[in-house]
């Protein structure tokens, strides 16, 4: 009975072992991306330039957080920035995010935003901007076009 015992012992403690390593319980973060194409012609007021620019973020709706990659071809960038605003508006002072690295591709990291700058963010009301010395209102633009969510909770 002694060795019947054992033997039944080993396979529920191995079996309890392995229960405990369930990777599908490990929670996964909610995220939702969006994606920009960059263009003159999106500007406000549009201009002729031939450089071009991709923005990907990818928004943390458990920290808040964002991080953004943002390529481009502008020869000689001046400045570059989110700013808030609907697709083919130009409000004043609108810069939210500026950007302290101006080479290609540019990789940002935001603190927690505030509830509103959630909303706005998720109301497709960012845009990214390129300036140079060229066209110093901005030579590219591109609104932040909310793409898809995943993880776990859906995440709005």
């Amino acid at each position: 009975m002694k060795h019947l015992f054992r033997f039944l012992a080993i396979p529920f403690f191995l079996l309890g072992i392995a229960s405990c390593n369930n990777s599908d319980d490990d929670p996964k973060p909610s995220t939702t991306t969006f994606n920009a194409t960059l263009n003159g012609t999106s500007e406000v007021p549009s201009n002729t330039s031939s450089a071009t620019g991709t923005a990907t973020l990818t928004f943390n709706n458990t920290t808040k957080t964002f991080t953004i990659t943002v390529t481009h071809s502008v020869a000689s960038a001046t400045g570059g920035h989110i700013h808030v605003g609907a697709a083919g508006t130009a409000p004043p002072n609108n810069v939210v995010f500026p950007f302290t690295n101006l080479t290609s591709p540019i990789t940002y990291t935001s603190v927690a935003l505030t509830t509103a700058q959630e909303a706005d963010l998720k109301a497709n009301l960012y845009y990214v901007n390129i300036h140079s010395a060229a066209y110093p209102g901005g030579e590219i633009r591109g609104q932040l076009i909310k793409g898809n969510t995943s993880g776990g909770g859906g995440g709005y």
